[in-house]
Formats: C-alpha cells, sequence, structure tokens
C-alpha cells in the first residue's frame, strides 16, 4: 500500500517509483522495461516520463540497440537534473564528487589533511561550499562518510586521529546541513544497491582501512542500533588479543587487522592517518604481515557468521586484497570457529564489486534516498519552474563513472 487516497497523490507516487527505479538501475532499462517492471499502462508511464522530463528530471535517449520496430528510449538523468555531492573522509585525505541520478558520477577533488577536525572540516567545508555555488539549484545535498561511529545529529568518534564528539555539520558550515554516516555503513549500502548484496537478505559487509569495520545489512538496509552506532565490529574482542585500543576498550579485532596492523607487524609507525603508501608496500612485500592480518581476519568472521548467519560476507579495501593475496589462509583460520551446522553450509565469501567506491557511492544513495520523495520532488518543482522543458545542454559536470579502483 503506497498510502495515496487521490488522483494527484498517486501520481507523485509513481513519479517517485519511476525515477527511483531510473537511479537504481544505473538509467540503463528502456522505458517499455521500466513500464513492466512497475506495473504501469504505458499511457501512464508516457505521461510520468513526460512530465519529469518537462521538470528538469529525466531525459530520454534511444537506446543502443534495440530490434525491429520503433526506436527503444532509455530514461536518463536531465542535463540540468539534480546532483548529490557525495564525500569521503578517510584518516589521511578526503574525497568530493558530484553524483547524476543512476548514480553516474564525477570526481571533484582529492586532498590529503592534517588530521584535525578543524583542519579537516573547515577547508573541505568551503570547498563543498564553492562547488554548490558553481552548480547552483542542481545540487539537492550533501552526504559525508567517516572512518569512526556517527551518533545522530551527526556527532563522529574517529578513535585513531583523537576525535572525540566532533559535530561535523557545525564544522563544516554548510547549508543545509550534511547527511553524515559511518563509512562502512555507507560502503554496505552501496554495495546493496549496486554491488554484490543486491537481493540479499541477510548479508555482512566488512570494510578493512587503517582498521576494520563492519555492518550488517537486513533487506538491503545497514542496521545502525539505538543512537546509530551499532555494528563496531571492529571494536570487539574476537582473536583474544589483551591489547589497549584507541577507542577505549582493550582486545578490539581491528588491532590485528588493517594497514596499522600491517605496519605494526613490520615495526614501522602507524596510527593518526599515517603510512598508506608504506602499508601497500607491505602487503606486496611481507607474506608473513599478510598472513597474520588474513588470520585474524578469518577468526573473526567466524564469529559474526555464528552470530548473525548472513547469506554472503563482503570484504572491501584492504579486506578484498587480503582475500586475493592469502584467500586460503583466511579460509582455514574462519572453518575451524564455525559452529558445525554453519560449517555444513557456510556463507560465500567475496570480494565488493565497488572496490574502494562503496564509502562515497553510499554518501551519494543517502541524498538520493532523502531527495526520492514525493516532498522532495515537490521542492525540486518549486524551485525549478523555469525549467524549460527537455532541452539538454552541455553538462556543466564533466562526466566519469567511478570504477572500484583506489583514489590517487
Amino acid at each position: 500500500m503506497n498510502g495515496a487516497t487521490t488522483t494527484g497523490g498517486l501520481r507523485a507516487h509513481n513519479r517517485v517509483r519511476l525515477l527511483r527505479a531510473v537511479h537504481d538501475c544505473g538509467a540503463t532499462r528502456t522505458r517499455s522495461q521500466l513500464t513492466r517492471d512497475l506495473g504501469l499502462a504505458r499511457g501512464t508511464a508516457s505521461v510520468l516520463v513526460a512530465g519529469l522530463a518537462e521538470d528538469g528530471l529525466l531525459h530520454e535517449e534511444p537506446a543502443p540497440e534495440h530490434a525491429r520496430g520503433r526506436p527503444t528510449q532509455v530514461p536518463g538523468p536531465h542535463a540540468r537534473g539534480p546532483l548529490a555531492l557525495a564525500v569521503d573522509i578517510r584518516e589521511d585525505a578526503w574525497e568530493l564528487a558530484a553524483c547524476e541520478l543512476g548514480g553516474r558520477a564525477t570526481v571533484l577533488g582529492v586532498r590529503p589533511h592534517d588530521g584535525t577536525p578543524e583542519g579537516v572540516l573547515g577547508p573541505l567545508g568551503e570547498t563543498i561550499a564553492a562547488h554548490a555555488r558553481r552548480l547552483g539549484s542542481r545540487v539537492i545535498g550533501t552526504g559525508v562518510a567517516l572512518a569512526g561511529p556517527v551518533r545522530h545529529g551527526g556527532l563522529v568518534d574517529i578513535a585513531h586521529l583523537g576525535w572525540r564528539s566532533v559535530d561535523v555539520p557545525r564544522l563544516l558550515g554548510l547549508t543545509p546541513a550534511p547527511i553524515v554516516g559511518n563509512d562502512t555503513a555507507f560502503a554496505a549500502l552501496a554495495e546493496a544497491r549496486r554491488g554484490r548484496l543486491q537481493g540479499v537478505r541477510v548479508g555482512l559487509h566488512l570494510h578493512v582501512d587503517f582498521d576494520l569495520g563492519g555492518v550488517l545489512i537486513v533487506d538491503g538496509r545497514p542496521l545502525a542500533g539505538a543512537s546509530g552506532t551499532g555494528a563496531e565490529f571492529g571494536h570487539m574482542p574476537l582473536t583474544g588479543d589483551e591489547r589497549p585500543c584507541p577507542c577505549g576498550a582493550t582486545g578490539c579485532w581491528s588491532m590485528d587487522v588493517g594497514a596499522n596492523a600491517l605496519l605494526r607487524h613490520v615495526g614501522l609507525a602507524h596510527g593518526g592517518g599515517r603510512g598508506r603508501e608504506q602499508a601497500e608496500l607491505v602487503l606486496t612485500t611481507s607474506q608473513e604481515a599478510v598472513t597474520a592480518n588474513a588470520t585474524a581476519l578469518g577468526r573473526g568472521i567466524a564469529a559474526l557468521v555464528n552470530a548473525h548467519d548472513p547469506e554472503v560476507v563482503i570484504l572491501s579495501g584492504h579486506g578484498a586484497e587480503l582475500y586475493e593475496r592469502a584467500g586460503e589462509t583466511l579460509l582455514a583460520a574462519c572453518e575451524p570457529g564455525l559452529m558445525t551446522i554453519r560449517r555444513d553450509h557456510p556463507p560465500r565469501i567475496e570480494a565488493s564489486a565497488l572496490g574502494w567506491r562503496g564509502s562515497l557511492l553510499g554518501a551519494m544513495e543517502s541524498v538520493f534516498d532523502a531527495f526520492l520523495t514525493p516532498e522532495g520532488l515537490g521542492r525540486w518543482r518549486e524551485n525549478h519552474l523555469d525549467q524549460g522543458g527537455d532541452t539538454p545542454e552541455e553538462q556543466n559536470v564533466t562526466h566519469s563513472t567511478l570504477k572500484g579502483d583506489k583514489s590517487p
């Protein structure tokens, strides 16, 4: 049930459904396919597409290939259509992109930072604001992924950088306020929409960067917990260690998995967002460090599988690289920790389809989730009354599709 009780309400509901379908499929399905998928009458679909084109939300292009007869059209983003700004703030750098309906994205900047809240968020806020002014009313919001737990209201803790209750929206100084979320939760959301968690009812996503983060996905959504900080799997004592973690707990799993653990294993300086290049070198030169990381990762996965019974476990970031370089070691460490009923039918363990881009794309999805509502489309229409119909012009954002490789 959609709750619509009037003709206008039903039309607004179907406009959202159609735009959501175009977005989720990556603007690859034809109008006839979308019409069939959504159970719409052909005439209704034509009216909806025409209205959305007039509002500057959709534009149709001929399908690359079609059978004989009438050319098939593919609805996609309008040249002056909505853009979501998305940011991935890692412990040593941030990446900013502009993303259009359908998920196509353009990187606007990648910059290192000094690790302090003011040094990171002040300049980043100014950069976002400058791009928002340039792009004008096309910008529908900003999503920000951060490498730490995020409480309601945007308060963030990043243990390895010494961030405690940092008010990210205040320091960014953006209006409207951005949507702020945990990087692993955003990566899992993107994987559920565009990667290997599509159609998976219960899945586990583990993202490994300087340390390890994880989240459980149920019916396509990450479980956030009561305060928004749930599923901090990296801070569970899963490996029997008793060393203190910067988070305040002892024996955290993330002490043994990730770039910091790789650096620690070979005696190099670690922490504070330092040493990405050195850690990547260790990945390629020290089999002993890789084996230790993969073993700890496998043991922890076994505990989480016993607890949550996922259909699939997805690894991103360095997790995918560890699986590629030491997959047999990881599986050998995981199997003994599984209950017999789990061992008989273990979940699949796979590398992410989105690579290092998941957190950024998840930040984008959070913005479009807020926009693709009757209220969001209503505000767009009010702000674009002079759109002037479907007359696409040259984009003021250069198109490039984000790949799964790491940022420079």
